[in-house]
């Protein structure tokens, strides 16, 4: 019959991969999962991970010894305390004239200057009403003897070197004028130093003063030197019926020697090789 012969070509394959020394399938049906047995080609799912508990390990502060986190609130309390500082600091530095900023003012700019120095202010300020022009003039003494130059507007140089420029040069506009504010704000009335930043203002706009007359041949050497700024009002438009007065009110400094630490480098060489000579 056909069972019969189909049933006897079965057990002739099977005595064959036997006897050929093949691998035996039957065992591994066995060994098989029910469900893999009874349907052919499914893989059995692999059993999930065991899921670690939250709480047997923990996370941030929590999960350090006690002394480390007692050490890691006091870094981060010490460091908001310094923050909450700084921001407070900085709030009375640029805000308005108050009672807390008037009674310590000096330790607020003792906190902010020099490293956290503002140049903003709060609350929109008045825009700035005034012409402010710094002049020097100098003291040469040269073949013909000591003469004093004229006062010459250094301000109106830069402003020339802006007007119908698309790029203006960073220097042309903000050094001298920043340089002058920087002086002073760190003077009084009487031209004496109100700070620590006083002397270094001063050097600051003597060397500027320098740079330019050192671009200029007086035929002789530049002694001293003498600043003044002009603060003139600016006038008010034709509509209003505001009365300013626009005449230029002067603040006149005294004059300075100049010292080799003023002058330009390559004057400053020069200078110091001239002197070297004459003690020779």
């Amino acid at each position: 019959m056909v069972i019969d012969g189909d049933r006897g070509g079965m057990d002739s394959d099977h005595d064959s991969s036997s006897a050929g020394g093949g691998k035996d399938v039957w065992p591994q049906a066995l060994n098989r999962p029910a469900e893999a047995q009874d349907t052919p080609g499914v893989i059995p799912p692999t059993p999930p991970s065991p899921v670690p508990d939250p709480s047997a390990t923990g996370r941030g502060i929590a999960g350090l010894s006690f002394p480390y986190q007692v050490a890691a609130a006091l870094a981060l309390s010490l460091i908001g305390l310094l923050a909450c500082t700084q921001v407070a600091m900085v709030f009375l530095h640029v805000a308005p004239s108050n009672t807390l900023s008037k009674q310590h003012g000096k330790t607020i700019d003792r906190w902010i200057y020099p490293e956290f120095e503002q140049n903003w202010k709060l609350f929109a300020p008045n825009p700035l009403q005034q012409n402010v022009a710094v002049h020097v003039r100098a003291e040469v003494v040269g073949a013909d003897g000591r003469r004093t130059t004229r006062w010459m507007n250094l301000t109106h140089e830069d402003g020339e070197q802006i007007r119908g420029n698309f790029f203006p040069s960073h220097v042309d506009q903000n050094e001298l004028r920043r340089g002058w504010d920087f002086y002073v704000n760190s003077h009084d009335s009487e031209n004496r130093p109100n700070g620590l930043r006083g002397d270094l203002s001063e050097r600051y706009v003597r060397r500027i003063t320098m740079l330019r007359l050192s671009e200029r041949d007086y035929g002789g050497t530049i002694e001293r030197i003498q600043l003044r700024s002009a603060t003139s009002s600016i006038a008010p438009p034709p509509w209003s019926n505001e009365k300013i007065s626009t005449r230029p009110v002067y603040r006149v400094l005294p004059w300075w020697t100049v010292t080799p630490n003023d002058l330009p480098e390559r004057d400053a060489g020069r200078d110091g090789a001239h002197g070297a000579e004459e003690n020779q």
